[in-house]
């Protein structure tokens, strides 16, 4: 789409990504770059949710987007049960009560304590992470 694009990485792969640090990601991104965060953390033990959330602090992040395999959260998962019912908005408090499964808890409470929502699309729309940077109602946003 001819955007200008880097790719940081965690793990050194220096012929696929250069090194994540977070000096320069700010700087790829106040050039109005694309970035793209690969490789976790780098550490054991700590999930993609949890990287993506800690890098979103990093980079003092309004949004964290979360792509995956059904267009939201649920009352319940849709794919077991075609009766669940989908949320458009949520804050953090309900997702709580409701025990809501929408990422893992470190990195859920990791975008609470630092005011990052979280949007929940499905990665394989190819019109969902369009539909949500227009406001079109598009997934579920924690807040």
């Amino acid at each position: 789409l001819d955007c200008d694009t880097r790719v940081m990485s965690a793990l050194s792969v220096t012929q696929l990504a250069e090194p994540y640090i977070r000096r320069r990601a700010t700087r790829h991104l106040e050039k109005n770059r694309i970035v793209i965060f690969a490789g976790g953390t780098g550490n054991p033990y700590f999930t993609t949710d949890t990287a993506a959330a800690l890098r979103g602090i990093e980079i003092n992040a309004d949004i964290i987007i979360k792509g995956t395999k059904v267009d939201g959260i649920y009352t319940e998962d849709p794919i077991k049960n075609k009766d669940a019912i989908k949320f458009e908005n949520l804050s953090f408090k309900e997702v709580i009560e409701k025990e809501l499964k929408v990422m893992d808890m470190t990195a859920f409470t990791l975008c609470k304590e630092n005011n990052i929502s979280v949007a929940v699309i499905d990665i394989n729309d190819e019109n969902s992470l369009k539909n949500l940077i227009e406001n079109k109602n598009e997934g579920t946003v924690v807040s």
